[in-house]
């Protein structure tokens, strides 16, 4: 026997085996960069048009119950299609509709019902994100509605003007359930808001803007991909459910209430002409003055109001950007003889009076990709994290000491309150977080610290606003009492 010819014969097929290797992974490349992703398969049946398509402007649901001082909404949280993509149908989930909910607007003083039908196959629950309310009414995780079933929710509004939002709650579904569409604004009004001179006419000159990125497979479907390190960015963004939307204005003072709807993704809004533009408002109402800005930063959960003054554009054509992504393009014609201006002084925020020895509570958010914990604690459904005093006002330190540095940073939320931001690694916030806030964003490394205060009784969460944090531990409980 010829050993040494054997040795070479197997040498031989092992050399062969590798060149096979070699040749289908070079062949898989290559039929990887010839085959089109989803999102560019999708891109190329986008009609060219040049103005894409009309904003959606969401409607505002018929209060139910005649007397002033009482509202009786009904929200059925339902599947639905959608066409975002010419001829190819998306499943969605919506309230009242195929995508996204309408807006509530209520008034200050006002006694709120809110009865939510759950329409679909899986739990849900409704919470209304940014509401001065008790815990039993919070729509958190514990106030699960099951298929088929419903609940109603009973408050009065007891906080100033602002723009908040609703979406659902439920313990390990909720990125998912936004993700497919359930969301919608809250206005709420009072006596101030109404006094200033400013554009009030919906969906003319106050106009919603609901902004969230998304993904798709190629068949049309939601592409929700998580990850061990996050939720996967969207290649595609919707405003108010529009995809590619233009929205067609008169050359006039326009108010526009931004949300970051989105899940996960940061927001860095600006115009394509650089413009500067007036904000009034963050999370829980006006601010003092109307701050000028060239650019709006938004972390998941987090709202602005901002005016745009469109009859000083000269050009027919101006785009909201977000970085180099197009948002929204508006196009302009004529001018409208407007009675509304950019106030000087908007409204008197009150402060927050903080004790000479206030009760201090330290939240340190850590995440290593997907998961995450807040005081080393993942969260637990069964366990109560704080018990905090009702009427008695304390500070929060929010610290991120991070060691997922893919992430920028944390969108830390807070139910049942809106709270005041004291200060930005020792220095005070800028002032466009002057006013109340209920969600703040705390880049890596960095410790904000929040004045809180609470008037309802209850159990409450804290948590990441990036859902899928939330989702994978970095939430906590606490009790009001």
């Amino acid at each position: 026997m010829d050993i040494k010819k054997i040795k070479n014969q197997y040498f031989s097929i092992f050399y062969y085996i590798l060149l096979l290797l070699l040749v289908g992974m070079l062949l898989f490349q290559g039929v990887k960069a010839i085959t089109p992703s989803p999102a560019q398969q999708l891109r190329a049946i986008l009609p060219d048009e040049e103005k894409g398509n009309p904003l959606a402007i969401p409607a505002l649901l018929e209060d139910g119950d005649p007397d002033p001082m009482k509202v009786f909404f009904q929200l059925d949280a339902q599947p639905g299609q959608m066409e975002f993509f010419p001829g190819v149908v998306t499943e969605t989930l919506g309230y009242n509709g195929d995508y996204l909910g309408p807006v509530l607007r209520v008034k200050k003083g006002q006694e709120v019902q809110i009865q939510v039908n759950n329409q679909l196959t899986a739990p849900t629950t409704a919470h209304w994100h940014g509401m001065d309310v008790d815990g039993e009414n919070d729509g958190g995780p514990h106030q699960g509605i099951m298929p088929g079933e419903s609940w109603t929710a009973r408050f009065t509004i007891d906080q100033p003007a602002a723009t908040l939002w609703y979406h659902p709650h439920f313990h390990l579904s909720t990125g998912a359930q936004v993700y497919h569409g359930l969301a919608g604004l809250i206005y709420i009004e009072d006596e101030a808001s109404e006094g200033l001179n400013i554009p009030r006419d919906y969906g003319e000159n106050d106009i919603p803007l609901v902004i969230q990125d998304r993904n798709f497979n190629s068949d049309g479907s939601f592409y929700h991909n998580m990850t061990r390190m996050g939720l996967e960015p969207g290649e595609f963004l919707l405003v108010n459910g529009t995809m590619n939307p233009y929205l067609a204005l008169n050359r006039e003072l326009v108010r526009l209430r931004v949300l970051n709807g989105s899940n996960y993704e940061n927001m860095d809004l600006a115009f394509s002409d650089g413009r500067f533009f007036h904000q009034i408002a963050s999370d829980g109402g006006f601010l003092e003055a109307p701050v000028e800005k060239d650019s709006l930063f938004l972390s998941p959960g987090e709202r602005a109001e901002i005016l745009v003054d469109f009859s000083q554009v000269t050009s027919d054509h101006l785009t909201l950007m977000a970085g180099g992504e197009l948002v929204l393009d508006f196009y302009l014609s004529g001018e409208t003889a407007s009675a509304a201006e950019i106030p000087a002084l908007l409204v008197a925020v009150p402060e927050i009076e903080i004790g000479e020895n206030p009760t201090t509570r330290i939240f340190t958010l850590e995440s290593e990709g997907i998961n995450g914990t807040i005081n080393g604690k993942a969260f637990d459904m069964e366990r109560i994290d704080e018990v905090v005093p009702k009427g008695e006002a304390e500070l929060w330190v929010i610290r991120n000491t991070d060691r997922n540095r893919i992430m920028p940073g944390h969108p830390f939320h807070l139910h049942g309150t809106q709270f005041q931001v004291v200060s930005r690694d020792g220095t005070p916030p800028p002032p466009e977080e002057g006013g109340f806030k209920d969600t703040i964003f705390v880049a890596n490394g960095e410790e904000v610290v929040i004045k809180v205060l609470f008037h309802n009784e209850g159990l409450f969460m804290y948590h990441c606003h990036m859902l899928e944090h939330e989702e994978h531990g970095m939430m906590g409980q606490f009790m009001v009492e």
